[in-house]
C-alpha cells in the first residue's frame, strides 16, 4: 500500500500524496534534541520516513510513541519497524497523549495535514500537543510551501505563537516533493 493508495482514500487525514522526503525527515528531527530525549511523541508518522529518523538519533534506552489515525499506515507501520524504543498506537492525535507516551514527552515530531484539517481540530490537536510536552519541550512539523501562504497556513503559524514560546522556520528543504519548510516550536515553561 503506498501513501498515494491511501490518500486517495483518506485525503482529510491522510493529507499527502507522496511520502516525505529523508531530506525532509533530516529536517524535521535536527536540533531539537532528540539525542537526550527520554519520550518521544510523533503524531501521523505514515509510511515511517520520519520515525526512521527519529530512531536514528534517539538513545539505546529513549522511548518513541507514534500516533496514527489511519489503521491500514498504523498496521503497517508496526509490521516493518522491529526496534523495541517504538511503539505505535493507532488513534487520535486530538486526545490525551500524556497517557500513550506514559508521562509527558521531551520532543513532539508531527507529519499532520495541518492546512486541511478543520479549524477547531488543529486547535483541540495543539493544546494536546503543548500539554504533552515537558517545560522546555520541542515540536516540529512541516508546511509545504505552495501553502505557505494560505488562510489555513497562516492561521497554523499563529496558533503555534498562542501556544509556543520562541518559534523559527527551516530554509525551504528542496529535496522533497512539494517542497516544504519546518516549523520549529518549545513550550512555554
Amino acid at each position: 500500500m503506498s501513501i498515494a493508495v491511501e490518500f486517495l482514500r483518506r485525503p482529510l487525514t491522510t493529507g499527502a500524496i507522496a511520502a516525505s522526503s529523508r531530506r525532509l525527515g533530516y529536517a524535521m528531527t535536527e536540533g531539537i534534541g532528540l539525542e537526550r530525549a527520554r519520550t518521544v511523541l510523533e503524531l501521523g508518522p505514515g509510511t515511517g520516513v520520519f520515525t526512521d529518523a527519529i530512531l536514528a538519533r534517539l538513545a539505546p534506552d529513549a522511548r518513541l510513541v507514534a500516533v496514527e489515525i489511519n489503521p491500514v499506515l498504523a498496521a503497517r507501520l508496526s509490521a516493518t519497524r522491529r526496534d523495541p524504543r517504538l511503539t505505535v498506537v493507532r488513534g487520535s492525535a486530538a486526545t490525551d497523549l500524556v497517557a500513550p507516551a506514559g508521562g509527558p514527552a521531551d520532543a513532539v515530531v508531527s507529519g499532520l495535514p495541518w492546512t486541511v484539517m478543520p479549524r477547531a481540530l488543529r486547535g483541540r490537536v495543539l493544546d494536546a500537543v503543548a500539554e504533552a510536552l515537558v517545560p522546555g519541550g520541542r515540536f516540529t512539523t512541516f508546511a509545504y510551501l505552495h501553502a505557505a501562504r494560505t488562510p489555513p497556513a497562516r492561521r497554523l503559524a499563529d496558533e503555534l505563537a498562542l501556544r509556543f514560546d520562541r518559534l523559527e522556520r527551516s530554509p525551504v528543504v528542496w529535496a522533497n516533493l512539494p517542497p516544504a519548510f519546518v516549523h520549529r516550536a518549545t513550550r512555554k515553561r
